[in-house]
């Protein structure tokens, strides 16, 4: 009964309401440039630029800086490796393979800086939405596109600190933790067990999804990761069905925007859809964040309609069978985590006598 009281509870409030702003209005900016020159389909590249401003939510002002461009290397890196699969249209096993090693590099790569959100997360998702959908811009045009809305994120999450104009000396350093040598070679350890939970998971889920003939593998993989950032068992095992959850009520949000009726605002936008569309993930993505700390059920609610937003922009396709594979391979891949995280424990910590 505790874990299924967990399950429904909403964590305490944090400063989410600022945090969402910043994140809104870095994607906000780059989406507006974008459908005032005509190509919202290109959205998707600067959505997951802008996720840069996701992190280093409550740091200081320095700190965030430091945090937010480690993880816009991160978040460009798997984009760039995506935009690249896609120009040479490499997919199927390809595609696993690259995400697995992306998946296990990028846990030991976000581990080491401490990357708050925990996990190689949205890089994989960045990784295997960007190399599944057509490009139709040049290599360097996509890769620009996120850099620049990353580097606008950078701006719009120090943007704070003109307030004050005082460069405190050591604020942009992360707080040294002590520790014996044991200790390191255990937390060394650790982040490779978890390395090899991310490669694992991902690359089981993703081949299940080329098996399966899925056409979005990537959606498995990616909600393969969601579990294993959770700090203990209960809590990746909770991560997983919020994933699974909040994927299925947010497919019920994007089926009223897709399918034809009177509460889809496509019906009364009919020649602006891309543009209603491009507001829509715009709109969606303040709640994303407002919940994302504090109910991740929740979060997925809004967030889901987002990624599959952006796919719609970038590559149109059936709505039925778009929400069908979205909800399978969620599942899939939700599970397989789950899974992997419940059979692949860390080594217990050695206790002093």
């Amino acid at each position: 009964m505790v874990h299924a009281r967990e399950l429904h509870r909403l964590g305490p409030a944090n400063n989410d309401r600022l945090s969402a702003v910043r994140v809104a209005l870095s994607v906000a900016v780059p989406a507006l440039v974008l459908i005032l020159i005509g190509r919202p389909d290109l959205m998707m590249y600067a959505v997951f630029g802008a996720l840069t401003g996701m992190y280093g939510r409550n740091e200081t002002h320095q700190l965030r800086l430091k945090h937010q461009a480690q993880a816009a290397l991160f978040l460009v890196g798997g984009l760039t490796i995506g935009v690249f699969l896609s120009v040479n249209h490499i997919h199927s096993w390809w595609l696993v393979l690259v995400a697995t090693c992306f998946a296990g590099a990028g846990s030991l790569y976000a581990d080491a800086v401490r990357l708050k959100p925990i996990g190689p997360f949205f890089g994989i998702l960045a990784l295997g939405a960007c190399a599944s959908v057509p490009t139709n811009v040049p290599l360097t045009t996509a890769v620009l596109i996120g850099a620049g809305s990353a580097a606008f994120s950078l701006l719009v999450g120090f943007a704070g600190w003109l307030r004050h104009r005082v460069w405190e000396a050591g604020a942009g350093r992360d707080v040294p933790i002590l520790r014996g040598p044991q200790r390191q070679a255990e937390l060394v350890q650790a982040a490779l067990v978890h390395a090899v939970r991310y490669s694992l998971a991902v690359g089981a889920a993703g081949a299940i999804g080329v098996l399966s003939g899925s056409g979005h593998p990537h959606w498995a993989m990616a909600a393969a990761a969601v579990p294993l950032a959770g700090a203990d068992l209960p809590s990746r095992v909770h991560r997983g069905i919020h994933r699974i959850v909040g994927t299925f009520l947010g497919l019920a949000v994007v089926a009223v925007v897709l399918f034809p009726g009177p509460l889809s605002p496509l019906q009364y936008f009919p020649g602006q859809a891309t543009v209603v569309l491009a507001v829509l993930v715009v709109l969606c993505q303040f709640p994303t964040e407002l919940f994302m700390a504090r109910h991740y059920g929740w979060a997925m609610v809004f967030f889901t309609p987002v990624i599959l937003l952006i796919a719609q922009l970038a590559a149109p396709m059936d709505p039925g069978l778009l929400l069908m594979e979205r909800a399978v391979e969620t599942f899939v891949g939700a599970v397989v985590g789950i899974a992997v995280a419940v059979l692949v424990r860390a080594p217990r910590r050695r206790v002093p006598q």
